[in-house]
């Protein structure tokens, strides 16, 4: 089982707000296609660039760790033994997936809300490694040639793939889901085809993938991850609609038993036809999966202290400091681990609506973010347990810091005069604050900037220039992040801002952000150690016009698009970095969020009925997915599995 996400363009870690997709893999359009004299720098699969020569994994640059012949990834237990439960409340997302309820099976597609789990029922060709960036070894695919212009893949299939019905999964199988998720998928999906043109089966095993000479740096990797389904199952269905029959799998799980917006249970497939391959060994330990959904976050606290669930990864520092001092922690029946995450660090804060006419300005929205007192919420309501953000790239060498270099400025050039003046100088950074949650200096930092912006008062009340309230709303589906709004919210009526917050179920919630019927809400995205296509969806001029896409903030400008393309089609980990940098500089100086707070630990309380490897993988915790269930353990506890 892969609870770190087997689909990873889609998955995203969950923060306490919004279920949006983030991306793991680099999936970016660009102009032109990677020429033989970069071969070296693709990794092995790319480097052979021959279609006599088949190849047993995929990666981005440089050569893959693993050799053909490899048995099992090094972070996990060849031995572990499989058994027992795993329960736990939805805490990453993908596809269509809702943190707080679900009414749909099928998670592929825009509509509904797709049920926790279900991604662990389906296979893919290829299976991502957690110790290395964006490579990835066979699953239902066993090898791969690949065309000497990279247009073209012929993936060779494992004739002993099988659905859970018994019938062959098929290069015809492959080529029906790769078209259909083009065509009929969840616009994250369709966007990240753009440039893929299409799949046909040579025959049972043979599937060929063509791509448009404007392909994406990453795109087979993107073909490689994604969802395969059967053929014959969807023929008489509609892809489309919403369904509580669970679609025809070939994973390692299948759904067992549910009840609609209450829970979701998976059983492990005995008999699951991919158990030893080396992608798969030491992984899908448990006998039973089970996702548990609770309207409020304390609720579901409450079901972990209570044995309800018996995995929790904690995304609240004040409950991290002060809740788990309850009998069973005392009694060592509930243990803790702060474990490094490993993985990049992702974007995290307010995103202000640049559809809003309140929200056009630069200068207003600088404003209103000097008003959110870092500082103060750090030390009183956190527990002083983050850092601030100050980047889109935090904590990473593709981070802008002082001015820019010569190779920055080479691709910052062309922008000079339609890009702010502070992109060819020191990147902007929120300033810090005295610590007093209400700083005087910032707060009149602020109202100089509304002023300057054209922005009048009139009965303390501030009123934009052409003299309508400034009023915002913050929509949300849970009160988890109020401790941290309300007094952000204080420091705006100061300024004379009309500010509240919107409590809306996850329905609706999900619905206003797909028409960005909203002012301003709250977002956190996973990081990526080779950021690429994610980028164009998130902050891409076409998808900011794109009805449910990832750009809520409706980012549109030609400099971030050229940027974002010249990113997509970097040839070295130097020229990303480079290229980073120079869109990181104009992101920052656009004012377009209000940057929170990040970590690099990840937080993991559990019932002692596990056991886990010693080693852990380079990008990641390896919890749960490559835990198990230790019997002695449970027994001692008195834990059921």
């Amino acid at each position: 089982m892969r609870l770190t996400r087997r689909f990873a363009l889609l998955g995203s870690a969950a923060f306490a707000t919004i279920a949006l997709p983030g991306f793991r893999q680099s999936h970016i359009r660009h102009t032109h296609g990677h020429s033989p004299a970069h071969a070296l720098e693709l990794g092995v699969a790319e480097a052979q660039a021959d279609e006599a020569v088949a190849v047993h994994g995929l990666s981005t640059f440089g050569a893959l760790n693993e050799p053909a012949d490899f048995p099992h990834f090094s972070y996990v237990n060849p031995n572990a033994p499989k058994g027992g439960l795993l329960s736990l409340q939805i805490k990453n997302t993908t596809g269509n997936q809702a943190f707080q309820t679900f009414d749909t099976f099928n998670i592929f597609v825009t509509k509904g809300a797709g049920a926790a789990g279900m991604e662990s029922t389906f296979d893919s060709l290829m299976a991502s490694s957690s110790n290395e960036p964006n490579a990835m070894y066979g699953l239902v695919a066993r090898s791969v040639r690949i065309s000497t212009d990279r247009l073209t893949y012929r993936f060779q299939l494992r004739p002993e793939a099988r659905f859970h019905d018994g019938s062959r999964l098929s290069a015809h199988d492959v080529a029906f889901s790769l078209n259909i998720l083009k065509a009929k998928g969840h616009v994250a999906y369709r966007a990240l085809l753009s440039e893929f043109a299409g799949a046909e089966a040579a025959n049972d095993d043979e599937l060929i993938v063509r791509f448009t000479p404007q392909r994406s740096r990453d795109l087979h990797l993107i073909i490689a991850g994604l969802p395969i389904f059967s053929k014959a199952y969807w023929s008489t269905r509609d892809f489309e609609a919403s369904t509580l029959e669970a679609p025809l799998g070939s994973g390692p799980y299948k759904l067992a038993r549910f009840d609609q917006g209450r829970f979701v249970e998976f059983e492990r497939v005995k008999n699951y036809w991919g158990a030893q391959l080396p992608v798969n060994v030491g992984t899908n330990n448990f006998d039973r999966l089970r996702y548990d959904y609770y309207r409020e976050r304390q609720i579901g606290f409450e079901a972990f202290k209570s044995g309800q669930t018996n995995f929790n990864e904690e995304f609240t520092a004040r409950l991290w400091s002060t809740a788990y001092d309850f009998p069973a922690v005392r009694e060592g029946r509930v243990k803790r681990l702060e474990l490094p995450s490993g993985s990049p660090v992702g974007t995290q804060g307010w995103i202000f609506n640049l559809r809003r006419p309140q929200f056009k300005d630069a200068r207003i929205r600088e404003a209103i973010g000097l008003a959110f007192d870092f500082e103060w919420t750090n030390r009183n309501i956190m527990y002083s347990a983050y850092r601030r953000l100050t980047s889109y790239f935090e904590n990473s060498d593709r981070k802008a810091d002082g001015a820019p270099s010569a190779e920055e400025l080479a691709l910052l050039e062309p922008f000079r005069g339609r890009v702010p003046d502070e992109v060819f100088n020191t990147p902007w950074v929120p300033p810090s604050s005295d610590g007093s949650g209400s700083d005087r200096a910032l707060l009149k930092r602020a109202d100089d900037l509304l002023r300057t912006a054209g922005c009048t008062r009139d009965n303390g009340k501030l009123k934009l220039p052409d003299g309508t309230p400034l009023r915002m709303e913050f929509l949300d589906s849970s009160g988890a992040l109020q401790p941290h709004t309300e007094p952000f919210q204080a420091n705006l009526k100061r300024l004379g801002i009309e500010a509240t917050t919107r409590l809306v179920d996850d329905a609706q919630y999900v619905r206003r952000l797909q028409d960005f019927d909203f002012d301003i809400v709250s977002l956190a995205m996973g990081g990526s150690t080779t950021p690429g296509d994610e980028l164009r969806i998130i902050y891409g001029s076409e998808a900011a016009k794109t009805h449910g896409s990832r750009n809520l903030g409706g980012v549109a400008d030609p400099a971030i698009d050229a940027l974002i393309e010249r990113i997509g089609h970097a040839q070295s980990r130097e020229e990303l970095a480079i290229a980073c940098r120079a869109l990181d500089r104009v992101l920052r100086a656009g004012r377009y969020w209000v940057p929170m707070w990040y970590r690099d630990k990840s937080l993991i309380a559990y019932w002692d009925a596990f056991s886990r490897p010693e080693t852990l993988p380079k990008y990641g915790t390896g919890a749960p997915g490559t835990w198990w269930w230790d019997e002695a353990k449970a027994k001692q506890n008195n834990i059921n599995g």
